[in-house]
């Protein structure tokens, strides 16, 4: 029995929705892998300047400067209890 013209429209329908289905979660694999490469690079940046900030004056003048303007609440409990590196001595600035 052949099909009908109703079944072959269903039928390729539910074809497009697949693949639409298929194409979304390909994307949002995707945006989970820049998301995660995006949380790697700034972990990194800030372990560089807090790093940094022990042996250099003006990355620790930097490090001051940016806590003070963390004003969102979660950033800033981030930061309780948090002590920024003792300025280092002028003998470290080019380091």
């Amino acid at each position: 029995m052949a099909k009908t013209t109703a079944e072959i429209v269903a039928e390729e329908k539910k074809k497009i929705e697949q693949a639409k289905a298929r194409i979304q979660a390909a994307m949002a694999k995707d945006n989970v892998k820049e998301r995660k490469l995006d949380t790697r690079r700034k972990v990194i940046l800030g372990g560089l300047l807090m790093d940094n900030a022990k042996r250099n004056p003006s990355w620790n003048r930097a490090l001051i400067e940016l806590v003070k303007k963390l004003s969102r609440e979660n950033d800033l409990k981030a930061f309780e209890g948090y002590e920024i590196p003792p300025m280092p001595s002028a003998s470290g600035e080019n380091q």
